[in-house]
């Protein structure tokens, strides 16, 4: 089964970091761009085995690119604005990039989608 994702990709000033706003928890870091465009596929494809296997359905309509971009953009709760205070001022440039992430996994037929 072929699915698509959206993914938000970071570029810190040390690596890379990714996640998936339709699966809360998905996420990845890489050292490079190709590691982590590997790197997120493989955390998609163990979190909806691991959906699956719990018997959580999957999202029925993934966002689209221009979801994710609003969904990223959304006010700074205050535990976040903590952990980015930790980096003293100025924070550290971050540079995101969205796309839509394609993976083959293999899924039960009998996997609902809400």
């Amino acid at each position: 089964m072929i699915l698509k994702y959206a993914v938000v990709f970071e570029r810190m000033p040390n690596n890379y970091g990714a996640y998936v706003p339709d699966l809360p928890g998905c996420i990845s870091t890489g050292k490079t761009w190709d590691e982590i465009q590997s790197m997120i596929r493989e955390a998609i494809t163990f979190h909806l085995e691991g959906m699956e296997e719990h018997g959580e359905p999957l999202p029925q309509t993934p966002m689209s690119v221009e979801e994710a971009m609003a969904h990223h953009n959304q006010p700074t709760t205050r535990r976040e604005a903590e952990i980015l205070a930790e980096y003293g001022d100025p924070a550290p440039v971050v540079s995101t990039t969205f796309e839509m992430v394609e993976v083959e996994v293999s899924l039960s037929s009998t996997v609902s989608q809400r």
